[in-house]
């Protein structure tokens, strides 16, 4: 069974087309699923459906196999955490401290409960010299943090993450990375993500889902999607750089294998020119 799935889900705001229209999706335990499209694909409307704040115009979304509904909507937001693409939607508290521990006070845990669940994520963010300042005072990546952190306080099962690293300088997002890396493996947790930097995909992702126009048109793991540089282009997004040096450097004859992430194309090289003067 899928930890997360959507059946045909589909979804109109008032007075315009559909958002998404049938869209099929599914995640499982301690997987990373990547989701990539232009502005306006529906990446974020589809994140609001997995744990609730939006409810599908026709098909569903399941948490754990059961469909999200008014009845179980606590306990999917207990499962589902969800970090908005912009954090002052999210961040609101006098203080980073309270903010943080806005949601598992929500969740009814005891004092002792939220006082660990707050240091915990407090110190999974490096948010110790910020704990006692106002949100509002901080800077974009500053809040991000405090945004995840929050969701993290809840220690839901599945994070998601729309647009994680928007307002982030570069040492911000290297470190998201590796953060968000360890989450499967030491925390048990799945992470679903969208992303118009398509250069960390290979990094962060186990499979991948294109949407385009609130439909999904492609699904597969980082090659198979990475590999179809004209997917990329007729859904409006950027051939990642690495991608697009070794797909050339190919058609130009180059004996050069596949490589995905930094440290695979620096391998394919190795070898391509291993014993060559």
């Amino acid at each position: 069974m899928h930890i997360i799935e959507t059946r045909d889900l589909t979804y109109a705001y008032p007075n315009r087309p559909p958002a998404l229209n049938g869209v099929n999706f599914t995640a499982g335990r301690k997987e990373r699923v990547a989701v990539i499209g232009a502005n306006g694909a529906g990446k974020s409307t589809l994140f609001k459906h997995l744990n609730g704040i939006l409810k599908p115009s026709s098909g569903e979304a399941l948490v754990h196999g059961e469909a999200v509904t008014k009845k179980n909507l606590r306990e999917v937001r207990k499962t589902v955490g969800l970090v908005f693409q912009n954090p002052d939607d999210q961040v609101f508290s006098p203080t980073v401290e309270q903010d943080i521990a806005f949601g598992p006070t929500n969740l009814g845990l005891d004092e002792e409960m939220v006082t660990h669940r707050v240091e915990s994520a407090i110190r999974l963010m490096a948010l110790e010299d910020l704990r006692d300042r106002p949100p509002h005072h901080l800077s974009g990546g500053e809040k991000k943090r405090v945004a995840i952190a929050g969701v993290l306080a809840m220690e839901p099962q599945v994070l998601v993450l729309d647009e994680p690293t928007a307002g982030l300088d570069p040492q911000g997002v290297a470190d998201l990375v590796r953060f968000v890396n360890t989450l499967p493996e030491e925390f048990g947790m799945t992470v679903i993500f969208s992303t118009h930097h398509l250069d960390l995909v290979p990094e962060l992702a186990d499979s991948v889902y294109v949407m385009d126009h609130g439909q999904v048109v492609a699904h597969g793991s980082v090659p198979e999607i990475f590999s179809r540089p004209a997917l990329l282009e007729q859904t409006r997004l950027d051939v990642p750089a690495l991608q697009r040096l070794m797909h050339d450097l190919r058609d130009a004859g180059v004996p050069i294998g596949e490589g995905y992430t930094y440290e695979e194309v620096v391998e394919a090289f190795t070898e391509a020119y291993r014993g060559r003067a």
